[in-house]
């Protein structure tokens, strides 16, 4: 009987913390991993917006969300991650809709939310406007009514009793696989396949990644690309996922530290640590920054409950460190409450500022390669401002220069930095475009973009 990954992290003394897998991985000291997966070649300069269908419209379909594709088009959004669009279990579902993460069946679409067809030919209109797709996958557990569970009881973790497990005692609408059973990597390799051949998805955003055998996603990965070259995205954040499988990790560290700073909890230098642990990943793998998603939503809080007035400037900086920048459903209207998750609770949609910053964020991102991640991007150079709470840095790549200068403190400063390069040069900040003023307010920001000649 299989010992599961969150059993094994309970014992070393390890805390499971609802929506935040980042702590769950123990990195040893000494681990740098150099070799990184190939990316495919469209990624190197895009966004990810993560999709929350049930909560979108008010009918929660795949018809409904379509009418939103122009709008994410002219925001620049790239990248398009769908949270799970499989059927949902009833047995132990939680609340009266259910968790998307409890699959019932890996190869259908929840019927709440259209029909396979409609799917499908929402892929296809959204690759016509030049943006990919990935969907959210769930290889750790399954609901306890899916076929698999009568069909093959070996492959299901059990208790000292003999019965089924869930993978986290308060995960209980779900139960475990047991990855030491060599035909479940195959079936599981199989549904994979499945969404990229008969859907033309691109790729995978795969839950909890680090609490299933690294052996299985290292042996998945060739069998996708050969269908097609697909992007990775692992919710976990652990290096040694990366030399086989994934293209793209959590920036949870990171997270963290936005929180703590903005909260007055941790000082500006708890930025620059969690950076230097980045350097543990390959050269050429991708972190994708954040200030909320579904869990941090619902669970830990919106972004004004957890930054307050710091979030515009950690959504500028989650755009502008190396890595790529994620963006969650009803960020760009200002969300401003707490989705339920098993419940309908839909977003409030009204225009907000964040809609225009995201969009000139994800035009500089496209238009300025200092930006790009993935090996294509520049590295980045901390500046010092002369200002405890300034954190200034830039990067270059090519002929494109760009400079971030944050006021991540609660009092006015006055950054004191060398000029840049000449050169046509955009500038933009909190306080309004072409803004001239060296001093920062309070959580102010200043990016500086300059094309050399």
């Amino acid at each position: 009987m299989r010992t599961t990954m969150a059993a094994a992290l309970l014992a070393a003394g390890v805390l499971l913390m609802p929506g935040d897998p980042g702590a769950w991985e123990k990195i040893p000291e000494d681990v740098r991993i150099l070799e990184q997966v190939p990316h495919p070649d469209w990624c190197h300069d895009l966004s990810i917006y993560e999709v929350n269908l049930r909560q979108y419209t008010p009918e929660g379909t795949f018809a409904a969300f379509r009418e939103h594709l122009p709008r994410l088009k002219d925001m620049g959004i790239g990248i398009l991650w769908f949270m799970p669009i499989h059927p949902i279990g009833e047995e132990n579902r939680k609340g009266t809709l259910g968790s998307y993460y409890s699959v019932k069946d890996y190869q259908a679409v929840n019927p709440e939310l259209g029909t396979f067809e409609e799917f499908r030919e929402l892929v296809r209109e959204i690759h016509a406007l030049d943006m990919y797709v990935l969907i959210d996958w769930v290889a750790n557990h399954c609901a306890w009514d899916n076929a698999v569970v009568e069909e093959h009881p070996d492959w299901i973790t059990r208790d000292e009793k003999g019965q089924p497990q869930p993978p986290v005692a308060d995960w209980h609408d779900v139960v475990d696989f047991d990855y030491s059973q060599p035909g479940l990597h195959e079936w599981m390799t199989q549904n994979l396949e499945f969404w990229i051949r008969e859907a033309d998805i691109d790729g995978y955003r795969c839950d909890v990644a680090g609490m299933v055998p690294t052996e299985f996603w290292d042996s998945a990965r060739p069998r996708l690309e050969a269908i097609k070259p697909v992007f990775m995205l692992a919710e976990w954040a652990d290096p040694r996922l990366h030399p086989r499988a994934f293209n793209m990790s959590y920036g949870w560290g990171v997270h963290r530290a936005m929180n703590d700073i903005a909260q007055g909890k941790r000082a500006v230098a708890g930025l620059d640590e969690e950076l230097a642990l980045l350097g543990k990943f390959p050269p050429e793998g991708i972190v994708m920054h954040f200030i909320t998603n579904h869990d941090e939503n619902s669970w830990n809080g919106t972004v004004y409950e957890r930054m307050g007035a710091a979030a515009e400037a950690f959504a500028v900086l989650s755009y502008t460190l190396p890595g790529m920048p994620l963006v969650y459903s009803g960020q760009e209207a200002g969300l401003d409450k707490r989705l339920e998750f098993f419940e309908k609770d839909l977003i409030p949609w009204k225009p907000t500022p964040w809609e225009e910053l995201f969009t000139v964020l994800n035009t500089l991102k496209r238009e300025h390669e200092a930006l790009w991640h993935g090996g294509k991007g520049g590295e980045l150079q901390r500046l010092d401002a002369e200002g405890e709470t300034v954190y200034a840095f830039q990067r270059s790549s090519g002929s494109s220069l760009v400079r971030v200068t944050l006021n991540l403190g609660t009092e006015a400063q006055e950054p004191r930095l060398p000029g840049l390069p000449g050169g046509r040069r955009l500038v933009f900040s909190s306080a309004g475009a072409e803004e001239t003023s060296t001093s920062l307010p309070a959580w102010g920001w200043r990016v500086e973009a300059v094309r050399l000649p």
